[in-house]
């Protein structure tokens, strides 16, 4: 349980970085910037957290799938609040509350749809299945190698 508490904390933090990032960022970002910073962001906050994840919850495979799912948490998470800043920013806070009342999943939304292409996103859900790989194989490779205390 610490393991992925652990690393639960570590995917906040990680993802706060990626918000922030995001947010001083965004008007320079092509598309290409910005799926290479998401997936980016995927693959450091799997990493990150499966290296935690393996190294306090050693071979608990429970742990190392728990990891993988908070990494993708992570990952789904530092997109969305890093989309609600720049609309708390560039709007402001209460437009933002508004906002939310009425459309309370817009950042999933934005997450999920291509406005450019109409259609569906693929890098959204490449960049989950990208961190909860990343996590629960460094996870698995470094539980394995250590013994339990």
């Amino acid at each position: 349980m610490g393991a992925v508490l652990l690393g639960f904390f570590v995917s906040v933090i990680v993802s706060l970085f990626y918000s922030g990032l995001i947010l001083l960022t965004w008007k320079d970002q092509t598309v290409a910037v910005a799926n290479t910073l998401y997936l980016g962001h995927a693959l450091i906050n799997g990493a990150i957290v499966g290296a935690l994840v393996g190294a306090v919850g050693h071979r608990n495979g429970g742990a190392w799938a728990c990891g993988a799912v908070v990494a993708a948490l992570g990952a789904l998470f530092g997109y969305t609040n890093g989309s609600m800043l720049i609309f708390a920013v560039e709007e402001s806070p209460v437009a933002l509350m508004h906002l939310l009342e009425y459309e309370p999943f817009f950042a999933f939304k934005g997450w999920w749809n291509d406005e450019a292409n109409g259609g569906m996103d693929w890098f959204s859900p490449l960049g989950l299945v990208l961190a909860a790989a990343a996590a629960w194989g460094i996870a698995r490779l470094i539980g394995d190698k250590r013994r339990p205390a």
